[in-house]
């Protein structure tokens, strides 16, 4: 079975690969679709067709885009998944010249081990990375690309960006120092920015060179500080190439009480927490975290979060025992009710044009999920839309009671059952109270996945309930406006349902 393309699904599967690959590696490089065309030979208008998927790339394409964006003959391998499919056989380069079918010769690495340690010291944070390099291709290899990026305020790109503008990130403070093996690397800066970093560690010193041959393998290590104060609560591994195993410490002062949560993302706008749980060890005044994993994803990232719940060290957290159930929400970033932002219908996302905005905006939704989690026993499940993390784009997050995730991006419901039934609910933007507050059994609600597929799903009971919450608050409407006339919320203390699940028939 076929498109109107001529292509079949699993070959429709391979193009979205191939398109979501660039944009991916677009992104990592900071290139636009305008400023890559010069680079690779192509106006940006091809590019623009590629990435739509209205025309297939030829292998010239593929091979200068992979060359320009680093990406280690990842965007090639997408492109001869293509050309073994029989997709765009017959392509030619934008010159005329013929399709060659030869694989270009060329390096590739992958990563044997990645093992990395953050860890705070007066008022530093330190992250030293090590990783075993394996040269699988059939070049030396003589530099290879590392990134350091900093995000004080994740969720408020706005904020941040004030920040880094009066108070850079500087090569000073950065203090990066790099080794292969015993010998000291040399280093040639890509870009240099505010708040991000982008370096070559060149494999040689004054002494001479020492590149990775065909077959070889090494560890290359480096360490780098940045200020507490512009860190952030947050250290993400992006996994950009083939890696057999990445472990990872976090190393906190045990007096600031830390707890630390961890949540892996994809190319996929999904997000989950670690499957496995870290291993604690407390020695002295620290606390360490260490968590490992064997094959993880190409592009996946793993995320570490933390909090701290001591208020007499400087970047502890307030100390929320004796806050009200709003006010822990507003420590913890929640927006309360009042802001105008709530009130607000939410802008859509243009997919999958904007599928890497979507990724991040459902990464701190998440992300923020897991915070309020600490505080708080969801025994219903817990769900979070944008507006309340200050983001007026169309995108919430469901955790049902059985701990399953929903993503809803774009969404809207479109049919409602005829049969409906009163609950109790709480909303984090006024956590104060809980809302006796009619709903439809049953829901058909319309979204979008991350390549703007259009899908349809049927929800029921509770579930029903939180998506339909949710999708509420993305066109600004708040639950009190769907309670009965002249009921009234009632305060958390009179309310006897906390750490028990919807009173709904159990399913299987």
């Amino acid at each position: 079975m076929s498109d109107d393309s001529g292509r079949t699904p699993a070959q429709d599967e391979l193009v979205r690969a191939f398109i979501a690959e660039l944009k991916h590696w677009r992104a990592v490089s900071s290139y636009s679709q305008k400023a890559l065309a010069p680079l690779v030979g192509y106006d940006s208008s091809y590019i623009s067709k590629v990435e739509s998927g209205a025309l297939i790339p030829s292998r010239e394409f593929a091979e200068k885009a992979d060359q320009h964006l680093r990406a280690g003959r990842a965007l090639f391998r997408r492109w001869r998944e293509l050309a073994d499919a029989g997709i765009g056989a017959d392509t030619r380069s934008h010159d005329g010249g013929g399709l060659d079918q030869q694989p270009a010769p060329g390096s590739s690495l992958v990563v044997e081990h990645e093992d990395s340690e953050l860890s705070f010291r007066d008022g530093m944070v330190r992250t030293y990375v090590r990783r075993l390099l394996h040269n699988v291709g059939t070049e030396p290899v003589t530099s290879y690309l590392i990134r350091i990026a900093v995000d004080r305020h994740p969720g408020d790109p706005e904020r941040s960006n004030r920040l880094y503008r009066q108070n850079p990130l500087t090569w000073e403070e950065i203090n990066l120092a790099a080794f292969c093996g015993d010998e000291p690397m040399a280093r040639r800066v890509m870009h240099d920015r505010d708040a991000f970093k982008e370096v070559w560690l060149l494999f040689e010193n004054e002494d001479g060179r020492f590149p990775l041959y065909q077959g070889e393998k090494t560890w290359i290590e480096y360490a780098y500080t940045v200020e507490e104060s512009k860190w952030g609560p947050w250290w993400q591994r992006a996994i950009r190439l083939p890696t057999r195993r990445l472990s990872l410490a976090v190393v906190l002062p045990a007096e600031r009480q830390p707890v630390v949560w961890g949540m892996q993302t994809s190319m996929t706008a999904e997000a989950s927490p670690f499957r496995t749980p870290f291993a604690r060890e407390e020695a002295g005044d620290t606390v360490t975290y260490r968590w490992a994993t064997d094959e993880p994803p190409l592009h996946g990232r793993f995320r570490v979060e933390w909090k701290f719940k001591n208020p007499s060290v400087p970047g502890g957290a307030a100390e929320m025992d004796d806050m009200t159930p709003s006010d822990k929400m507003r420590a913890l970033g929640i927006v309360q009710e009042g802001e105008s932002i709530l009130q607000e219908t939410a802008r859509p996302f243009d997919l999958p044009a904007e599928a890497d905005d979507a990724r991040r905006v459902v990464t701190e939704l998440v992300s923020r999920m897991e915070r309020v989690a600490q505080v708080h026993n969801f025994a219903k499940g817990v769900g979070i839309a944008a507006p309340q993390i200050g983001i007026g784009r169309a995108a919430a997050v469901v955790r049902t009671p059985e701990g399953h995730l929903i993503t809803l991006l774009n969404p809207r419901v479109i049919a409602e059952s005829m049969t409906a039934d009163e609950q109790y609910e709480g909303c984090l933007s006024f956590f104060d109270v809980r809302g006796m507050v009619p709903r439809p059994t049953v829901i058909e609600v319309e979204h979008q996945d991350i390549e703007g597929n259009r899908l349809i799903t049927e929800f029921s009971d509770g579930v029903a309930r939180q998506v339909g919450h949710e999708v509420d608050h993305l066109v600004g409407m708040l639950y009190r406006s769907r309670m009965k006339p002249g009921v009234e919320p009632i305060s958390v203390s009179q309310y006897r349902g906390t750490g028990q699940r919807w009173g709904y028939p159990a399913t299987t």
